[in-house]
C-alpha cells in the first residue's frame, strides 16, 4: 500500500481534530472508529473480507503500514473469522495516540504542549496543512449535499463519522439538521463501512454479546450513535499527557 493515499483511520481523526481547541470531538466513541477504520482500510486493500458479522483474513502479507499490519497480524492469529463488534470493542491501547503522533510525523499536525489547571502536563494538536482538511471534509459535503452515491473510501469515512457522533461536530445546531441526517443516509453506500459502522453503535449501545442486526435497508437510514458511556477496558493509558479530546 502507497503512502501517497491518506488511510481512512487518519481522515476521520483529521475530521475529528478541532481547529481552535487542538483537542478531537467525540474521544471515547472516536477511539471505536479509529479501530473499525483499521478494518475498513483493510478490507480496501485487499487483505481482509466480511463473513456475515464477522471479519476474515483473505490476505495476511503486509500493507507497508505498521499500524495497520499490527491489526491485521492479531486479526491473522486469531485462526478464524472474528465477529466486527467483538473486534472493535476490545482494548486498543494507544490507538488514537498512536496516530496523532504519526500525524505529527507526517508533518500534517503539530503537538503544542500545555498545563491543565497549572499542574498536569497536556498536549493539543493544531492541523499544519488546513489544505489537507478541507479537502477532506468538501469531499463528504459533496457526497452529502449532491445525492451522487460516493466511492467507497468516502462512503466508509461518512458511515464512521455518523457511527462516532461526528454529525454535530461537522454540522452543529438545527441549521444542520439535514446534514446530520444525510451523513447517516450515506451508511448504506458501503458494505464494510456499513457492517463496521453498526458494530461501532453496537459497542456504544453495550450490544457486543448479542448478534449484530442486519443492516438497515435502502433509504431506511441508520439509527443514531449509541449515548451509554463507554466501558472502561478500552483504555487510555497511554493519553494521560495528551488532552487530544
Amino acid at each position: 500500500m502507497g503512502r501517497s493515499r491518506r488511510t481512512i483511520p487518519e481522515e476521520l481523526l483529521l475530521l475529528a481534530l478541532d481547529p481552535t481547541t487542538g483537542t478531537t470531538a467525540q474521544p471515547q466513541s472516536l477511539d471505536l472508529g479509529l479501530a473499525g477504520a483499521q478494518l475498513v482500510e483493510l478490507a480496501l486493500a485487499g487483505r481482509i473480507a466480511p463473513d456475515g458479522d464477522r471479519i476474515a483474513v483473505v490476505a495476511p502479507r503486509p500493507t507497508g503500514d505498521p499500524t495497520l499490519d499490527c491489526a491485521l497480524e492479531l486479526l491473522r492469529r486469531r485462526g478464524a473469522p472474528v465477529r466486527a463488534v467483538n473486534w472493535i470493542g476490545g482494548p486498543r491501547l494507544g490507538l488514537r495516540q498512536t496516530y496523532l503522533s504519526h500525524l505529527e510525523r507526517c508533518g500534517m499536525v503539530h503537538a503544542v504542549a500545555g498545563q491543565m489547571c497549572g499542574v498536569l502536563p497536556t498536549t493539543r494538536y493544531q492541523a499544519t496543512d488546513t489544505a489537507i482538511s478541507r479537502e477532506i471534509r468538501t469531499r463528504l459535503d459533496s457526497a452529502i449535499r449532491t445525492g451522487v452515491p460516493p466511492d467507497p473510501r468516502t462512503a466508509a469515512l461518512a458511515a464512521l463519522a455518523h457511527a462516532v457522533g461526528l454529525g454535530k461536530h461537522l454540522y452543529p445546531g438545527n441549521e444542520g439538521r439535514s446534514s446530520r441526517s444525510r451523513l447517516r443516509d450515506l451508511i448504506r453506500h458501503d458494505p464494510m463501512g456499513g457492517l463496521v459502522a453498526h458494530a461501532v453503535m453496537d459497542v456504544q449501545n453495550g450490544a457486543a454479546a448479542q448478534p449484530r442486526r442486519s443492516p438497515a435497508p435502502p433509504g431506511r437510514g441508520a439509527p443514531e450513535p449509541g449515548r451509554v458511556p463507554m466501558q472502561p477496558h478500552h483504555g487510555h493509558g497511554s493519553m494521560a499527557r495528551a488532552v487530544a479530546h
